[in-house]
């Protein structure tokens, strides 16, 4: 049975839930998801002998919006992390996190090492050399401004990319759609979509070097996920030391939209952790 569960920090509630008993799993959502959509609803997990938390980030799904709006940095995310652990009474987790949520979980690693027991990076996208080139943060305040002033449609709009295949379009607006409609507050996605972009999880790649924990890293094809760069994830597991790059079949979906898929990645992750 899954337990909803509240952690206030910081002047946020954080919503989740919890489900499953054995080797602690936390699961981070992306910019603009929400807690489903990190091993997409499924329960292969909890069914398998883990035990799973997941919760909706600052400002996202049910959780509450940050106290001020430029409160969505990495440390501000990072340290929620940190308390949902605290809150919980777990010591070390394996965290699997997709883009923002990749981003956070690696935050941790590096700040809080003895927390973190392994690591599923599913599409990262911070690159540290172009982080701040010119033009760099237009798209996201576009996508903001959408949300704000026209809502989900408005983003959809604003989102529109000419370079995606035809093949891909329907999926994804039918998924950004799904997506965003699990939010109980647009203005706070808004505010999180100016703010996210701007902050740095860590300076520079070779920073991850200093990861000892067993890790994965998924790495999407541009062609359906160009917002995801394969190169950045290459880079990642590149980094990070013993770290198993797993990359998508051509023509295929995205192993980062399968659920099933990570969620296999995820406890072949946690049966390494443990036996440690």
């Amino acid at each position: 049975m899954s337990e909803e569960i509240v952690v206030e920090h910081a002047g946020v509630d954080l919503s989740g839930d919890e489900a499953g008993e054995g080797v602690p799993v936390v699961l981070l959502h992306g910019l603009t998801a929400t807690r489903r959509y990190v091993v997409m609803g499924s329960k292969a997990l909890e069914r398998s002998g883990h035990r799973v938390v997941a919760y909706d980030a600052r400002g996202h799904g049910r959780s509450t919006p940050a106290p001020v709006s430029a409160a969505y940095t990495y440390d501000n995310l990072g340290h929620d992390l940190e308390a949902v652990l605290d809150a919980r009474e777990i010591e070390r987790a394996v965290l699997a996190g997709a883009s923002m949520g990749a981003h956070t979980l690696l935050w941790l690693a590096l700040h809080a090492p003895d927390r973190v027991a392994g690591l599923v990076v599913i599409t990262p996208a911070y690159d540290p050399e172009a982080h701040d080139l010119d033009r760099r943060f237009e798209h996201w305040d576009a996508l903001a401004d959408g949300l704000e002033r026209g809502g989900i449609d408005g983003f959809v709009a604003a989102s529109e990319r000419p370079d995606l295949p035809e093949s891909w379009r329907e999926t994804v607006e039918k998924v950004t759609r799904q997506r965003l409609s699990q939010h109980s507050d647009l203005g706070a996605v808004a505010d999180a979509l100016r703010a996210v972009p701007r902050s740095r999880p860590f300076g520079e790649i070779s920073e991850l070097g200093r990861i000892s924990v067993p890790t994965v890293v998924v790495a999407s094809a541009d062609e359906p996920d160009p917002g995801h760069p394969q190169a950045v994830g290459e880079a990642y597991a590149a980094a990070i030391p013993g770290a198993r790059l797993v990359l998508d079949e051509p023509g295929r979906s995205p192993i980062a939209w399968q659920g099933s898929q990570l969620s296999k990645l995820i406890a072949e992750v946690a049966a390494e952790a443990d036996a440690r």
